[in-house]
């Protein structure tokens, strides 16, 4: 148990330390934020990009974009007020930084005179969008972030039940044998 303990204490550190950076930037007059990969921990960034063909086609199969594709055209207003999740945010349209012209939320015009390859990356096909971009790969990293994070709270409720009750069995075999050891002993 004492094992148990202590594993589970090096996870929850690790969670904590892995999970510490990296959030969204909130968009002045946006319902949304924008997600950049460079802001959250390598650790996790060089795991996703390792696993990230995979990790695409997962995202591409759950259609995430599929809410903001039946929205059809909405005025820019509209959908500036949207609540975007981060990996709606980071999939399913370009970085503002692109100063793309709106058409509607996944149908973007305007040209590439940006430095941030996410410009470049977007696409309008419905199958591509934004899913080679950077901010996708960012979006998906938060996602984890915050699933980790609530992970490590539960780990820390799980580790005090733990500790309550190994220190009570610990006080209890203990005060045992001190009684064992009496009754030998008249």
């Amino acid at each position: 148990m004492f094992l148990l303990i202590v594993l589970l204490f090096c996870f929850t550190i690790f969670a904590f330390v892995v999970t510490n950076k990296g959030a969204g930037e909130a968009l002045a007059g946006k319902g949304y934020k924008e997600y950049r990969l460079g802001d959250y921990n390598t650790w996790l960034q060089k795991r996703v990009n390792k696993n990230w063909p995979r990790i695409r086609s997962c995202l591409q199969d759950s259609q995430i974009c599929k809410h903001l594709i039946e929205q059809g055209a909405t005025p820019l207003g509209q959908f500036n007020k949207e609540t975007l999740s981060a990996l709606q945010s980071g999939c399913c349209k370009p970085p503002d930084e692109c100063k793309f012209t709106y058409v509607t939320p996944t149908n973007w015009t305007g040209t590439a005179g940006s430095t941030n390859p996410d410009c470049t990356a977007w696409s309008n096909d419905q199958k591509v969008l934004c899913y080679n971009c950077q901010s996708c790969k960012a979006g998906l990293l938060d996602n984890i972030k915050s699933d980790w994070k609530k992970e490590a709270i539960l780990n820390i409720i799980v580790l005090v039940f733990l500790i309550i009750v190994y220190s009570i069995g610990c006080c209890a075999f203990r005060n045992n044998r001190e009684d064992n050891a009496w009754k030998r002993y008249p």
